[in-house]
């Protein structure tokens, strides 16, 4: 009897530990980590395109971590919000799988310079642009020298077709980075609202809060809805002024749209400080100054879901 109580002991511990490692085992199995581009928003989700071309759709929630690293050894951190996760971002994202094959992301890093880059390009500030533009006219310069010196002119020929390919290249990789950072074009958009700063002021004119509330009802009966936010001012004062100006006035508008409209910050892309880009008046007169102390609020709908 001694032993058979013994044997049973033993069987039943070792069901346990079987037990125990199998659930190990799919406790790890079900974590996993991501490298790749965001590709697109589509309310609290993302695409990540990774290294070797397949698509992750990542879920966003309220306990997501979102830092930007930088350093060797990514040491310094910040905390950022889910806004700060653009089209065109290159990111890190550890979580696990849920039953529809979505990650769901525990953390997201990225670096402060890669977010700059991303948010630069949605503003319209290309520079591969300019650096195509600059080995344009030294090619030019390339083509003259070849005029003016026929004694070696086999030697540049080869010289100049060289450059020729370098800008080939160049334009392939201007043209795969537009891609990647064009997304945006690929929304319709559903509904907009404009609001008007007095000249230094950011606060919502209580005048417009009634069109936000509505803007963001709207929204909210719309599938897989994002909303933009872009700040604007005149071109009266510093650039550097005028660039704070337009941030804070896009933070003013998303902050309200959040607390008071009841948008989620995971259906909001980052609101773009565009400075004294795109001006639609003239800033030579009162009114148009007026005019271009604004931010524009749009609803964004992928036209995958539309249909169109």
């Amino acid at each position: 009897m001694k032993k058979t109580k013994i044997a049973r002991i033993m069987l039943a511990a070792t069901l346990s530990l079987a037990a125990l490692l199998l659930l190990c085992g799919m406790a790890v199995a079900q974590s996993a980590q991501v490298q790749g581009i965001i590709d697109g928003r589509k309310g609290a989700t993302m695409t990540v395109k990774s290294a070797d071309g397949s698509n992750v759709v990542v879920l966003l929630t309220d306990s997501t971590d979102v830092q930007e690293v930088e350093g060797g050894l990514h040491m310094r951190k910040k905390q950022m919000g889910l806004t700060a996760l653009v089209p065109g971002l290159p990111v890190e994202v550890k979580g696990s799988y849920n039953a529809q094959q979505q990650l769901v992301a525990d953390s997201v890093k990225f670096k402060g310079s890669e977010l700059k880059n991303a948010q630069d390009i949605q503003a319209g500030v290309a520079p591969a642009e300019a650096q195509l533009q600059a080995q344009q006219q030294q090619l030019q310069q390339t083509e003259q020298q070849i005029q003016q010196q026929q004694a070696a002119m086999q030697a540049q020929q080869a010289q100049l077709t060289a450059e020729q390919q370098q800008a080939a290249a160049n334009k392939a990789a201007i043209a795969a980075t537009n891609k990647r950072f064009g997304e945006l074009g690929e929304y319709n958009i559903l509904g907009e609202v404009t609001v008007l700063f007095a000249n230094g002021k950011i606060m919502v004119d209580p005048q417009y809060k009634p069109q936000l509330l509505q803007l963001a009802q709207k929204a909210k009966t719309i599938d897989g809805y994002v909303i933009q936010v872009k700040g604007y001012a005149s071109a009266v004062g510093s650039a550097a002024l005028n660039q704070k100006l337009s941030t804070e006035r896009a933070n003013n508008v998303t902050d309200f749209l959040e607390q008071k409209g009841g948008i989620p910050l995971t259906n909001i892309l980052a609101p773009g400080a565009m400075g004294t880009s795109r001006q639609i008046a003239p800033d030579t007169t009162a009114e148009g100054q007026a005019d271009n102390r604004r931010v524009v609020v749009r609803i964004l709908q992928n036209k995958g879901i539309a249909g169109t």
